[in-house]
């Protein structure tokens, strides 16, 4: 007998979302850890909400939407907000009951300058990695670092000469602009809709756009991101944040890879002074790295495991969506950028300790 397609407008259901969601999804090892770091992380949010006054949406819950914004590349907190609204999934990751209601999407941009300000993202990524070292995921020998660019939210139209007036254009959404036989710099242009941005490109051959320098150093045991930041894009970014970083593991007897653009004088005896052996990759002329490090067998290791780090920027630009920010300024990026490494962290410590693909 063929049932009746009838259409019921409302329902009542006894099941709760933590009943629906099944025992081995991908996500219930991944909430695990987020709450036992947010659990740590309680005294941080409570020095920077006010004691009295109208509560606020626990940020908490902030942090876990962003989280679900990161792992589903979700490309907009307006889009988030649709999603939770009727998804049970999210409902449950963030901590919301069945009937809840979701929050304002401008509650992110609202709170947004109160957790950069706290450094939430850097807190939120030192616990991860506490909770890596515990589970016995991070060594404190070798490492590996390289750098990537990342999109700014900025058109090339944006980029006018400093101190230029703006002449009334003939379509104020989309004006008609030609560079054609113009020479442009950072020294003598800015981006209007992002000045921090730098016009830049990071080979030959390939085209110059406004974009911000993601760093990353990576554990080799595992392929975790031990540190990351976001600097301006410039030819001394990748040298400066390499060193920068090598302080986090100076004076273990560590080794740091990298690429061929890292073996110059500067940041070899950078990390020489730091008590750090530098595997770098040898350039063929004019290069830094000599025999005395080529000729160990960790060397030739450290050159296949550095290539992993890659993997950590590919998933951050497929899938976090860092391919073109969808914030202005550094600090911003620098927030998103931070908050994106402890979610690859939480993903692959899944994939690690609980074995789920």
């Amino acid at each position: 007998m063929r049932g009746g397609d009838r259409q019921q407008g409302t329902m009542w259901s006894r099941i709760s979302p933590e009943q629906r969601v099944p025992e081995d999804h991908p996500l219930r090892p991944v909430r695990e850890m987020v709450n036992v770091v947010l659990k740590d992380m309680s005294p941080s949010f409570a020095r920077i909400y006010a004691r009295e006054g109208r509560p606020s949406i626990p940020p908490e819950r902030l942090l876990r939407a962003l989280l679900l914004q990161l792992l589903y590349s979700i490309r907009s907190e307006r889009q988030l907000m649709e999603e939770l609204n009727y998804n049970l999934l999210y409902r449950w990751f963030v901590g919301l009951n069945a009937d809840d209601p979701v929050w304002n999407p401008t509650t992110f941009t609202k709170n947004r300058e109160r957790l950069i300000d706290a450094a939430i993202a850097d807190k939120f990524f030192e616990r991860v990695l506490i909770l890596a070292r515990e589970a016995g995921l991070l060594s404190d020998e070798h490492f590996t670092v390289d750098g990537t660019l990342i999109e700014a939210w900025a058109g090339q139209k944006s980029f006018k000469p400093k101190g230029a007036s703006d002449d009334d254009p003939d379509d104020p959404g989309n004006p008609d602009v030609d560079f054609r036989g113009q020479k442009r710099s950072n020294a003598t242009h800015e981006s209007t809709t992002d000045p921090e941005a730098r016009l830049y490109r990071k080979s030959n051959g390939t085209e110059s756009k406004l974009c911000y320098a993601g760093h990353a150093m990576m554990d080799n045991r595992h392929g975790l991101a031990v540190d990351g930041r976001v600097t301006e894009a410039n030819g001394r970014c990748e040298s400066e944040a390499a060193l920068e970083m090598a302080e986090r593991i100076a004076f273990r007897r560590a080794t740091l890879g990298a690429d061929k653009g890292y073996d110059t004088a500067g940041v070899v005896r950078g990390l020489r002074e730091l008590g750090i052996t530098p595997h770098i990759a040898a350039k063929i002329t004019h290069g830094a790295i000599d025999g005395r490090t080529t000729r160990h067998d960790g060397y030739a290791i450290s050159q296949r495991k550095r290539k992993r780090i890659e993997e950590i920027f590919g998933w951050l630009k497929t899938i976090a969506l860092l391919r073109k920010t969808r914030h202005r300024g550094k600090r911003r990026v620098d927030w998103i950028f931070r908050f994106a490494l402890a979610a690859y962290n939480l993903v692959r410590m899944r994939n690690l300790v609980w074995g789920t693909t």
